[in-house]
């Protein structure tokens, strides 16, 4: 597995040991991230689409806040980091919640009962 490193232009950057590290650069603009509560997947025989998409409620549209192609290997790769790291969570924190799966799933409960103020 290769090592991870901080981008050179940050003071914390460590000097790979290992030949095969790849150093990987993160911008300001990236590690601030998008919010997104639901996610589309499409396939074809040699990628995976996913686009994260950020759905408000009572707004009629939602919008493709980022989208990353993947290859087939590393969309498995992908499940399998999730799944792992779901584990951890769940060991360190609880088990996760999820929607009842009878009637329409909706995003953080989107399309169900209305608040009142």
């Amino acid at each position: 597995m290769a090592q991870v490193t901080q981008p050179e232009n940050t003071p914390e950057t460590i000097q790979p040991q290992d030949p095969n590290a790849i150093s990987i650069e993160l911008s300001e603009e990236i590690a601030e991230g998008e919010y997104a509560n639901l996610a589309m997947i499409a396939h074809s025989n040699s990628e995976f689409v996913i686009d994260f998409i950020r759905l408000m409620p009572g707004l009629p549209k939602a919008k493709v806040k980022s989208r990353i192609i993947l290859t087939p290997e590393h969309a498995k790769r992908l499940v399998a980091a999730l799944n792992e790291n779901i584990e951890r969570f769940e060991q360190a924190n609880g088990t996760i919640k999820e929607q009842p799966t009878d009637g329409p799933l909706y995003p953080m409960g989107f399309g169900g009962k209305m608040g009142e103020a």
